[in-house]
């Protein structure tokens, strides 16, 4: 099984926001997450755009998960995954 820590969309039209989630690869967007790991709000101001469980983030790495492209970003921005 392959896991992944990506963005699940909730919101109306216009006025996203987004949990960041582990999830198995082959789950659709906003399908079934294994575990809840912050929020990224992008049109909040900036200290109020992403909120993050650290903790939690740093032990799935460690057991493997592979963040996408917008969750490296974010955790990059935030000093947790660098690479």
């Amino acid at each position: 099984m392959s896991v992944k820590i990506r963005l699940k969309k909730f919101g109306t039209k216009k006025r996203p926001f987004y949990r960041i989630v582990v999830m198995d690869a082959k789950t659709p967007r906003d399908g079934r997450a294994i575990e809840e790991l912050g929020l990224y709000h992008p049109i909040e101001t900036p200290e109020k755009q992403v909120r993050l469980d650290e903790g939690k983030i740093r032990d799935w790495l460690g057991k493997g998960a592979q963040p996408t492209t917008t969750v490296k970003r974010i955790l990059n921005k935030h000093n947790i995954y660098l690479s």
